[in-house]
This record gives structure tokens, C-alpha cells and sequence, in this order.
């Protein structure tokens, strides 16, 4: 596909595809490299890379096994997702290169997943491979390439100040994805691009069509891109078939044995559905998971708020602001006002004290730190502090 078409297509939405990448000279002078996982968003990422004029490649990190992916709705960077990214390379007449990188994301995100379940926690499998796979490896890859920029289909913006770039939240709320990219580091933001920051999905969608994109409707992935049909449980079984062994439910006030249940991995703090204990005068949660002695420990909501977490391997975006501070702690939570106390950043150790007690804040989730739609940071969540009484 030319160029020329490319462009009209992109004008067609007021977007001028050059601008979106922030590029250091001359387009026709700029190589981009564009992470493409095979769906519709870093399809376009690449369609407007390549309008903008310069030279562009994409590169696919093909993650896990191909041919347990062929087919699989939902997936990315495997299967019929690896076609998808070819045929667009194709239709748009860049390079397109695929890298093996399935032991990596094996040991870096799939069984490090297994093990934080194991260990009664609720990990994050996105943001560990952004730590990772998506971005380390990608970063080595374009920069031995000779780009310029590592461009990529998340819903963020990279939004330029007088003290450098800045992280902010998509425009459109209902797509943002800086949840999961609080790790990104200076040096790393100072190479990436974001341009579909501030497009809603819908424009998106009509952009692929009118670059005649083969995946233009095709579905977004799911958030565990490796759990088939969302049974995350038979995968962690699979890898470390001791987190299957059953154990008791008890009420984490009393102590009382209510129950048992057939493996800790089937329950996350804050869960009120599977636990199969009837005959409580009030709906009981999953409080705390006790590893070690395999024991789910249950209560009221009540039990469930807390006024602090503390954060470990933290990462801080810029300068901390002089300004009110919010967090979230779970991907779809609105942010809360919070309090930090410590050095964010560096991976040392902070704690976020919430202005109001907070529900279902769980052990091995990121609490990701905020002023206003600027990113400042996060790290994972270690502990909590219950409100007390």
C-alpha cells in the first residue's frame, strides 16, 4: 500500500502521522521500529509509522507455543496472531521480523504468574512482561536496529515538558493502559511512542479499514494473554501441581473452621464467589490467604479495608510533583487520594496511606501512583495495614 494513501487516510481524521511520533528530524531521514502483536491497535501503530514516511520494521516477539495458540481468540504475539502481523507488514510494504522469545516469557512472566499464586498472592502478568519481553528485549532489538523510536499500540500518551517526556493516561478512559506500564523508566520513555494515545478505539478501528487492515475487527485480546477460556487455575496446576492440594477455609476472626477448599490458587483477596460455605448470617470475602499452612482465611467486607500499603521494587517516572497524589491498585479501580512516605523509586521500599479505607488491596497487585492523569510511578504491594477495630 502507498504512502500517499496512507496519509489520505490518516488526514482523513485530522492526524497528521509524523507529529505522532515525535521524530528527531525529517521523517524520510527516521527509521521506527513498531512492536506488533498481530491486532488491530499496533496495526495501525504501524499503518501511521509508515505514512509518516519514514522507514519503518516491525518486529512480533513470538511468546508462547505456536501451535497451542493457532486458532485461539484473544491471544497475541502467537498462532494466528503472528499471520496477522505478516499479512498488515505486507499490506503496508515494511520489513516484518518474528523473534523466538517463548523461554523468556516462560520463566520472566508464566511461571513467575504460577509461583505468586503458590504463594497466596494476586500477580500482574502484563506489567512483568512490559518489564520484560515487551520492552527490555524490544528496546535491545530497535536500538541494534539503528531506530529512532520503539513505537507501540498501548492506550497512553508520552506528553513533552521542558523536563522531558511525561507518562499520562489515554484520553480515552475506557482504554487506558498506564495501569500497566508503571514501571517504564526514564530512559526507556525518552525511546517509546504512544501515538494512539489520544484516539478513542472506535477511530482506531476505522483508520485499519481505511487502510484496508485484514484485522480491522478483529476482537482485542484478553488481559492474560496465556490463560485459554480464563482458566488461569489450570495453568498454575499444570506448572506446580502442588497448589491444587486442598486445605481449610476458616473465618479470619474467630478462627473457626467453616469449610475446605481444593487448592489456594482458586481464590484472591476479595473474592465472595466459589467458596461453597453456606449457613453465615452475612456474605463472607476472601480476607487473606495463608500459603504456608494452605488455609483461606474469610470474613466480612468490613474485614477487607485497609488504610496503607506498603510497596517494594518501586518505580518512579520524573520528578515527584508538588501536588495531591491518587493511586490505584487494581487495573479498573478509579484512582484514590493517597498518601506517600518514603523514596519512590529505585526499587526501594514506600508506603500509600489512603485519605478513605480501601477494599480488596491485595499482595502481589501494583498500586500505581498518580497526579492527575500524569503517571509518577508505583511499585508492587508487599503488605497492608488493616484499618483497625
Amino acid at each position: 500500500m502507498d504512502t500517499k494513501t496512507l496519509a489520505t487516510a490518516s488526514s482523513d481524521f485530522g492526524l497528521d502521522a509524523a507529529s505522532l511520533f515525535d521524530l528527531p528530524r525529517a521523517a524520510s531521514d527516521c527509521r521506527i521500529v513498531v512492536a506488533m502483536s498481530g491486532g488491530v491497535d499496533s496495526s495501525v501503530v504501524a499503518a501511521l509509522a509508515a505514512a509518516s514516511g519514514a522507514e519503518v520494521i516491525g518486529i512480533t516477539l513470538q511468546l508462547y507455543d505456536y501451535g497451542a495458540a493457532t486458532g485461539r481468540k484473544g491471544a497475541c504475539c502467537a498462532g494466528d496472531d503472528i499471520r496477522d502481523a505478516r499479512a498488515v507488514a505486507d499490506r503496508l510494504g515494511i520489513a516484518h521480523y518474528v523473534f523466538d522469545h517463548e523461554t523468556a516469557f516462560r520463566e520472566e512472566v508464566v511461571e513467575q504468574f504460577a509461583d505468586e499464586y503458590l504463594a497466596g498472592r494476586t500477580p500482574v502478568p502484563c506489567i512483568r512482561c512490559n518489564m520484560g519481553p515487551k520492552f527490555t528485549d524490544l528496546f535491545r532489538m530497535a536500538r541494534e536496529l539503528g531506530a529512532d523510536c520503539l513505537a507501540t499500540g498501548h492506550y497512553v500518551r508520552r506528553v513533552m515538558t521542558p523536563d522531558g517526556p511525561q507518562l499520562h493516561r489515554a484520553a480515552d478512559p475506557t482504554r487506558d493502559q498506564s495501569y500497566f506500564l508503571y514501571a517504564t523508566t526514564d530512559a526507556q520513555l525518552d525511546y517509546l511512542r504512544f501515538p494512539l494515545g489520544g484516539l478513542p478505539k472506535t477511530e482506531v478501528r476505522e483508520l485499519a479499514e481505511k487502510a484496508g487492515l485484514r484485522n480491522a475487527a478483529k476482537p482485542d485480546s484478553q488481559d492474560i494473554c496465556f490463560v485459554p477460556d480464563g482458566d488461569y487455575a489450570k495453568i498454575v496446576t499444570k506448572l506446580r501441581p502442588e497448589g491444587a492440594l486442598g486445605g481449610d477455609i476458616v473465618h479470619a476472626a474467630t478462627g473457626e473452621r467453616l469449610g475446605t477448599h481444593k487448592g489456594i490458587i482458586h481464590f484472591t483477596v476479595g473474592q465472595r464467589k466459589g467458596l461453597e460455605i453456606g449457613g453465615q448470617p452475612e456474605p463472607l470475602y476472601v480476607i487473606g490467604v495463608d500459603a504456608a499452612r494452605r488455609e483461606v482465611r474469610v470474613g466480612p467486607k468490613r474485614m477487607l479495608a485497609v488504610e496503607a500499603a506498603h510497596l517494594i521494587e518501586t518505580n518512579r517516572i520524573g520528578p515527584l510533583p508538588d501536588a495531591p497524589l491518587t493511586a490505584k491498585v487494581r487495573s479498573l479501580a478509579k484512582p484514590v487520594p493517597v498518601t506517600l512516605e518514603g523514596a519512590l523509586g529505585d526499587g526501594a521500599p514506600a508506603t500509600i496511606r489512603f485519605a478513605a479505607p480501601e477494599f480488596g488491596v491485595a499482595p502481589g497487585q501494583a498500586a500505581v501512583i498518580y497526579a492527575g492523569t500524569r503517571v509518577i510511578g508505583g511499585g508492587w504491594i508487599d503488605t497492608t495495614e488493616k484499618v483497625a477495630g
